[in-house]
C-alpha cells in the first residue's frame, strides 16, 4: 500500500476541488493491477482474495472516495467479465484491465434505477453483429473509461456487451457538479445504433436479467462496503487527533463527555462495519451460500454507519473541518451517496427483510 500512497500523495483534496483525477495516474494504478486486484495472476492480475482486496479498498477509501469509486467500477467490470464471459473473451479482456485500460459498468437509466427490469436499452442481434441503442445515467468512472460494460434487454432476456467508449454512436456526457465523489468521473451515456461484433456480448445473449445484474452488483456492494470502512477510519482518526489537541475550557475537547460520545460512536461504527465486511469477504472467499446476503448486510451496515459517522466527525471538527475539500467535509458528502448507490438503504432493507422471512424457523 506504500506504493499506492506514494502515487496518491497529498492530492485527494485537490482532486475533489478540481473534480478530476489525472488520467495518467489512473492508468498507472491500472497497469500495476491495483484497480481490480482480484483478477487472477493467469491474466496478469494480483490475484488477491476478497478479504485482502477489501482491506486495500478500505485503505484507498480512507484516502479518497473518488479514487475508490473508480476502483469499484473497474472491479465490477472485471468481475462481470470473469463471471459471464467465455474463455476467449476473458483471455482478451481481463489482461487489458490490468494493463492500464479503464472500464465502467452501465446499469441505471432515468426510469430504471432500483427496478432494472424496466430498462429500455436494447442489444439487438443482427447476423454476426449486435446493435446497441439506449442510454445510461450516473455511470461511475465512465468519463475516464476506455471500455464500457453495458446491460440491456436482448433476445427475450438480457445481456451485457463490452463497448469501446470511442465507438461511433457512443456519447459520454460528464455529470456536472456531483454532490459527492466529485472526481469519480460520473457520466451519462447515449448509444445511437452502435454496431459491434457479436463477440462483444459476454457469454450467451438472452440470459435472465436478475442473474446478470446480481453478478455485477454483488461485487459493487462489497466494494462500496469496504470503501465505507475507509471513510469511517479516516473520520475516526481525523476527529480523534483534533479532539486530543483542540482545547476548550482549559482541556482537550475529547475530555468533554459529549464530544467523547461522538468519538466512541465513531469507533463503534468503524469496528461494526469492519466486522460486517470481513464476514462478507470471508463468505466470498469460502464460496459460501450466504455470500449474497452477507454482502447486502455489509453494504447496508457500512453505508449507514459511514453517513452518521461522517456527520459526527464534522461535528467534532466544527469549523476546522467545515472547508470544502477537507477530509471530513469530503467524507460527509461522499458517505451520503453510499446510502444510495449499488442498492439504496431501502432496497437493502427489503432484501434483508425477505431473507429474514424466508429463513424463519
Amino acid at each position: 500500500m506504500k506504493a499506492i500512497d506514494t502515487l496518491i500523495g497529498d492530492q485527494p483534496e485537490h482532486w475533489d476541488l478540481d473534480g478530476q483525477i489525472p488520467r495518467h495516474l489512473l492508468s498507472t494504478l491500472g497497469a500495476q493491477g491495483w484497480l481490480c486486484a482480484e483478477v487472477a495472476a493467469t491474466h496478469g492480475g494480483r490475484g488477491l482474495s476478497s478479504r485482502a482486496n477489501g482491506e486495500l479498498t478500505a485503505h484507498v477509501g480512507s484516502r479518497c472516495s473518488s479514487l475508490r469509486s473508480v476502483m469499484t467500477s473497474q472491479g465490477m467490470a472485471a468481475w462481470t467479465i470473469q463471471r459471464l464471459a467465455n474463455r476467449d473473451q476473458s483471455a482478451e479482456l481481463l489482461p487489458q484491465l490490468v494493463s492500464g485500460r479503464l472500464a465502467a459498468v452501465g446499469f441505471s437509466e432515468t426510469d430504471a434505477g432500483s427496478d432494472l427490469s424496466t430498462m429500455s436499452t436494447t442489444i439487438t442481434l443482427d447476423g454476426d453483429s449486435v446493435v446497441l441503442d439506449g442510454h445510461k445515467v450516473w455511470v461511475t468512472g465512465a468519463y475516464y473509461a476506455d471500455l464500457l460494460v453495458v446491460f440491456g434487454q436482448c433476445d427475450g432476456g438480457a445481456a451485457a456487451v463490452v463497448v469501446p467508449a470511442s465507438a461511433p454512436g457512443v456519447t459520454v456526457e460528464r455529470v456536472a457538479d456531483p454532490m459527492g465523489c466529485r472526481a469519480a468521473g460520473h457520466a451519462n451515456l447515449r448509444f445511437d445504433s452502435v454496431r459491434l461484433p457479436a463477440s462483444s456480448v459476454l457469454g450467451s445473449p438472452g440470459a435472465p436479467l436478475p442473474l446478470l445484474v446480481t453478478t455485477a452488483l454483488a461485487y459493487g456492494r462489497i466494494s462500496v462496503a469496504w470503501g465505507c470502512v475507509g471513510i469511517l477510519r479516516a473520520c475516526r482518526n481525523t476527529a480523534a487527533r483534533h479532539a486530543a489537541t483542540r482545547k476548550q475550557s482549559g482541556k482537550p475537547i475529547g475530555e468533554h463527555q459529549l464530544v467523547g460520545r461522538h468519538l466512541a460512536e465513531l469507533f463503534v461504527a468503524e469496528q461494526t462495519a469492519s466486522r460486517a465486511c470481513e464476514h462478507a469477504s470471508d463468505c466470498w472467499d469460502a464460496g459460501s451460500p450466504d455470500m449474497v446476503i452477507s454482502t447486502v448486510l455489509a453494504k447496508h451496515v457500512s453505508a449507514g454507519h459511514a453517513a452518521t459517522g461522517a456527520a459526527s466527525a464534522v461535528q467534532v471538527m466544527a469549523s476546522a473541518g467545515a472547508r470544502d475539500g477537507h477530509v471530513v467535509a469530503r467524507a460527509y458528502r461522499d458517505a451520503k451517496l453510499m446510502e444510495i448507490i449499488e442498492g439504496s438503504n431501502e432496497i437493502c432493507q427489503l432484501i434483508l427483510a425477505q431473507h429474514a422471512v424466508s429463513t424463519a424457523e
